[in-house]
C-alpha cells in the first residue's frame, strides 16, 4: 500500500514538472511575434470623449431652458455612426412616456449646467448648487452658482428647439420588432 502511494506521488510530480517546463518563460522557439503581441494601440487616452452609458437618461431642454425630456436611447448606422436619439416626453417614472425620434445632430450638447436665479421654484432649472438667504418669510431670494467639470465623460444636457407639446405631437416613434 505505501507502495502505490509512493508511486502515484513520483507520476504526478512527473507529470507536474513536465506541464511547468512546457510553461517556462526561457525557452527558446524559431515562431514569429503573433500580431496580437506586437500590435500597439493608437490611443491611450480618451479625454474629451463621452460615455455612450451615460447619455441615456439625459436631460434635453427647449431654448426657454424649459426641460421637455430625456435621452431614452441612441441610433447607430452600420458604421457605428450615431444618427437618431429617441427622446421620452411626458409621463411619469416611465409611464405614459411618449417616444420620439429626432435627428441626432440636431441636438445640441452643453458641459455647463442650466443657470437660474430668481425668487420660487424652476422646475425646469438644473441646478449645481444653492444659497438662501433671509429669514423663512417665503420672499427669500435663492442664487444658484453652477460649476463646470471637463473631466466629466458626458455633457450635463442637451438642447433641441421644440416645446414639449411640439414634442408630444410629433409620430410617437415605435421599435420594430
Amino acid at each position: 500500500m505505501l507502495m502505490k502511494s509512493i508511486a502515484a506521488g513520483l507520476a504526478g510530480t512527473a507529470l507536474f514538472a513536465t506541464v511547468a517546463f512546457a510553461q517556462n518563460p526561457t525557452a527558446t522557439t524559431d515562431k514569429a511575434p503573433t500580431a496580437a503581441t506586437t500590435a500597439t494601440t493608437t490611443t491611450t487616452t480618451a479625454s474629451g470623449e463621452w460615455r455612450a452609458s451615460k447619455m441615456a437618461g439625459l436631460k434635453i431642454y427647449n431654448d426657454a431652458n424649459e426641460n421637455v425630456g430625456s435621452i431614452n436611447d441612441l441610433l447607430m448606422d452600420k458604421n457605428g455612426d450615431v444618427k437618431i436619439a429617441v427622446i421620452g416626453v411626458g409621463g411619469f417614472l416611465g409611464m405614459g412616456e411618449h417616444l420620439v425620434a429626432v435627428p441626432y445632430d440636431k441636438l445640441k450638447f452643453v458641459n455647463e449646467a442650466v443657470a437660474y436665479t430668481g425668487t420660487g421654484a424652476n422646475p425646469g432649472a438644473k441646478p449645481a448648487a444653492s444659497t438662501t438667504t433671509g429669514a423663512a418669510t417665503g420672499t427669500e431670494k435663492t442664487t444658484t452658482t453652477t460649476t463646470t467639470s471637463s473631466s466629466k465623460w458626458y455633457p450635463d444636457h442637451a438642447v433641441f428647439n421644440a416645446t414639449k407639446d411640439e414634442l408630444k405631437n410629433m409620430p410617437e416613434f415605435k421599435y420594430a420588432e
